[in-house]
């Protein structure tokens, strides 16, 4: 049942971003952000009242910088899904493993423990080279229909992600209930729409297109809790690694969505790209399992 609740997140997700999609072509990213803030709230006060998590905070300053660096990542992955096809910008967000990979690489090599008694640096090496490769066939296309910008913002997405995720595995060495950490991330992410609003200005109201925000925020929260469903279901199954790894669903169903509602034409080698990136970054995953096994799930 978990690998069940765990595709339904992807495909909650992938929606999510067919919606901003449609959404973009009225209101501005501020306006998406503090919508889908506004309505996460709601829902996610709603869920840890069910749940019985209270929403009070011994770790406030730990929150806003989750909050400020979530934010900055879902702003970016945002402006990716509106400018680029949506199985690239997904993809490009779910390099947050790989970056992640990148970072311990970095650290145990400058720790010196990159020898016989620390972690062993080379099949990482190896996952997060293989990713770039994969990047550079799958952006092939993007740079050459001009994209350039919106594909570094969708990379950086993915980079902001990964901070965004150590920060959550630390609050969550804390004890602090996702529940409430995924409440005060809709807070921030308000906090930063409503001041984007006030910087870049609202675009004026109307029904036909704001109608895509409701979904946006349901879906949000939607994938956000069966995530969490899946991962609290395969904490007592022994199936957390396979549950990390159907995660990558999402971006199957995203190149479907792309082709079928957007007319996106996926190259070969973009395709080849995204496969090189899902394997590399599930490899990346394994590899994390075996140092960190009780690592929480990634957010959206």
């Amino acid at each position: 049942m978990q690998a069940l609740w765990m595709i339904l997140s992807s495909l909650s997700f992938a929606s999510m971003g067919v919606c901003i999609k449609f959404a973009s072509s009225h209101f501005n990213g501020a306006e998406i952000l503090f919508y889908r803030g506004v309505l996460g709230i709601f829902f996610m006060a709603i869920y840890a009242r069910v749940v019985g998590t209270p929403l009070r905070t011994a770790y406030p300053a730990m929150h806003a910088w989750r909050s400020v660096v979530g934010v900055v990542s879902m702003a970016a992955w945002f402006y990716a899904i509106s400018n680029l096809p949506l199985a690239t910008a997904m993809t490009l967000n779910y390099m947050s493993s790989i970056w992640i990979a990148a970072f311990l690489v970095g650290g145990a090599l400058m720790l010196g423990k990159s020898g016989p008694k620390g972690p062993r640096q080379g099949p990482l090496v190896l996952a997060i080279l293989t990713s770039f490769a994969g990047v550079v066939l799958l952006l092939r296309p993007a740079v050459a229909q001009n994209q350039s910008f919106a594909a570094l913002i969708g990379l950086l997405s993915g980079f902001g992600a990964a901070f965004a995720y150590m920060q959550v595995m630390a609050m969550a060495r804390l004890g602090e209930p996702e529940a409430r950490t995924v409440f005060y991330f809709a807070v921030g992410t308000t906090v930063a729409g409503g001041l984007g609003m006030l910087l870049v200005g609202a675009s004026s109201w109307d029904w036909q297109h704001a109608l895509w925000l409701l979904p946006i925020g349901l879906l949000a929260s939607l994938g956000q809790l069966t995530l969490t469903r899946a991962y609290s279901s395969a904490a007592h199954h022994g199936g957390t690694l396979m549950i990390a790894n159907l995660q990558y669903s999402g971006v199957v169903f995203a190149a479907l969505y792309g082709v079928i509602l957007f007319g996106d034409n996926i190259p070969l080698s973009g395709w080849a790209g995204m496969i090189l990136i899902m394997c590399s970054a599930i490899a990346a995953t394994v590899l994390r399992s075996r140092a960190a096994p009780n690592a929480p799930a990634e957010e959206h």
